[in-house]
């Protein structure tokens, strides 16, 4: 068959059928965002896992903070960041927002703390400063409370102690908080072991309580009997013993602190509770000093000046301390129309006790306080002011026996007791220098002045007139009185040689007997010639001024 009739012929090709596939068919070009979709989903859910809650910090300034740089640590351990920085409603307070890690979610509790860190010198030392490069940070302490908590107020001034710091918190009670202040050191032995942790105004004013840490183990020697006193400055003493200066060191010589100790006639006594209360004394002596049992007040009424005694003065017996002085009031007597001073003072009565005899003593706890202090005021005990410093002017009142004192007693009816006195030695001596004054006022001293005036110039007249006479004397007599004193010697070595020749020649035979006699008379003569000048100088005084009559 030819080419062109074969291809003429047709062909029968297959139909082509439209049906339905089964399966899911996604393109590949979607595929990429999905993955990208879901890993930006796990991302943000590991985000807000590992993201931690936002607090809001309290603090009374933001100064050193910034959002978004300043920091949280705990233990030097980054645990948050500060996120934003607002004035609060009340314009009270600035609220500072940070977020926290995950991790210290668990920390976030009531009594947890957080404080700015920046460079501070205080009592406690120099601190923060890493910060001067760094800039400031929060700081975090973690509490011990199981409620948690999202919003705190910071603290003023760093803790100066934190969580996980052994040791004990005990209460101080002062008059006055003195140098103290945050951080102040404690000491005890001169080793410092704690430190002030707080202070504030009792609520009666009177009082300041003061907290202190003392760190283990040195907690251990807080016992019932410690005594506390502040150990600020120098303590000056001048004594028999010489001149001493004593301070706990040169840290609380500047900036203050606390010392404690045991006194050392004690015994150490029980360990103390904690946050136990104990009396903050101002001195060292005052701390250990003896404390008084059995306190009794008394009432004493003095008529002398009370200038120089204070309160806290001391009531000694006898040279012992048996008290202290509590307060000096100034009372009007209507019934004798006088003023007088009540001082009330508070004695221990085992000082007291101790006056009394041996047997007494034995039996202490078996006599009548009253009647013991009945018969000691009948044997002249009694109360006196006297002086402690004469440099000061100090007064102490003396409890002491005075055998002539004039009869007093105890009225047990007052409240408290009032208890007999005596005027102070001072004031004894006060009003006799005043009337040896008086009376030297009344002495005419003008008047004897200008009589002795007088006398003094007719003692120079007379003085005068004795030196001329000296002169005249020295000229005109004094020549005869050397030539009868010449003579006189002359005879009296005359006599002496007769006698040495008359005990020589003289013989036992008597044959120079008549020669002794001469030489015997005429000694005489010359002891006679001599009396007679004397009784004649005697009789005519004015012969040594005008010589003898007759002679030129």
């Amino acid at each position: 068959m030819p080419d062109e009739e074969r291809r003429a012929e047709p062909v029968d090709l297959p139909e082509a059928r439209v049906g339905r596939r089964l399966g899911l068919s996604v393109s590949l070009v979607w595929l990429v965002p999905l993955v990208a979709a879901l890993i930006g989903l796990w991302l943000a859910w590991h985000n807000l896992a590992q993201r931690g809650p936002t607090i809001t910090i309290l603090f009374a300034t933001a100064e050193g903070l910034e959002a978004g740089k300043t920091k949280i640590k705990y233990k030097n351990v980054d645990v948050g960041v500060v996120t934003e920085i607002d004035v609060s409603p009340d314009r009270a307070t600035v609220e500072v927002r940070a977020e926290m890690t995950a991790d210290a979610r668990d920390w976030l509790v009531e009594d947890t703390r957080f404080w700015v860190v920046r460079p501070r010198v205080g009592a406690g030392g120099v601190s923060g400063l890493s910060t001067l490069l760094s800039g400031s940070y929060i700081g975090m302490d973690v509490g011990r409370s199981g409620n948690g908590a999202w919003r705190f107020r910071g603290l003023d001034v760093p803790p100066v102690i934190t969580s996980g710091l052994q040791g004990r918190r005990f209460i101080l009670r002062a008059d006055n908080l003195g140098s103290l202040d945050y951080g102040t050191p404690l000491y005890y032995r001169r080793i410092q072991v704690g430190q002030v942790v707080a202070y504030h105004l009792e609520d009666n004013g009177k009082a300041v309580s003061v907290q202190v840490f003392v760190a283990a183990p040195f907690d251990e020697y807080v016992t019932r009997n410690t005594r506390f006193w502040q150990a600020s400055g120098v303590d000056v003493r001048l004594d028999a013993s010489g001149f001493q200066v004593n301070t706990e060191s040169l840290a609380a010589l500047l900036v203050g602190g606390i010392a404690f100790q045991v006194p050392p006639d004690e015994a150490t006594g029980e360990r103390a509770d904690d946050r136990a209360t104990f009396r903050l004394y101002d001195t060292r002596d005052q701390a250990m000093a003896i404390q008084h049992r059995d306190l009794q007040q008394y009432r004493l009424y003095f008529n002398d000046s009370v200038r120089g005694l204070a309160v806290g003065a001391g009531v000694e017996f006898r040279g012992v301390p048996a008290g202290e002085v509590r307060r000096v009031e100034v009372d009007y007597d209507a019934q004798r129309q006088e003023i007088r001073i009540p001082v009330l003072v508070e004695v221990g009565a085992e000082r007291l006790y101790a006056s009394a005899t041996a047997d007494t003593r034995q039996q202490r706890d078996r006599i009548d306080p009253r009647a013991l202090l009945d018969s000691m005021v009948a044997r002249g005990l009694r109360a006196q002011l006297r002086t402690g410093n004469l440099l000061t002017g100090q007064l102490y009142v003396a409890l002491d026996f005075f055998p002539d004192a004039p009869p007093a007693q105890i009225d047990w009816t007052a409240k408290p007791p009032v208890f007999p006195t005596m005027p102070g030695s001072y004031s004894e001596i006060e009003k006799r220098v005043g009337s040896i004054l008086a009376k030297l006022d009344s002495v005419p001293f003008g008047e004897i002045g200008t009589e002795l005036a007088a006398t003094l110039e007719t003692l120079n007249a007379a003085l005068g007139s004795i030196d001329r006479l000296a002169a005249t004397a020295d000229r005109d007599l004094l020549p005869e009185l050397r030539l009868g004193v010449e003579q006189a010697r002359r005879s009296l070595a005359s006599a002496g040689k007769t006698l040495a020749s008359a005990e020589r020649m003289v013989a036992p035979d008597g044959a120079l007997q008549g020669d002794l006699r001469q030489a015997l008379r005429e000694f005489a003569e010359a002891a006679r010639s001599i009396r007679v000048l004397a009784d004649y100088l005697e009789r005519h005084p004015e012969a040594l001024i005008r010589g003898k009559e007759g002679s030129k």
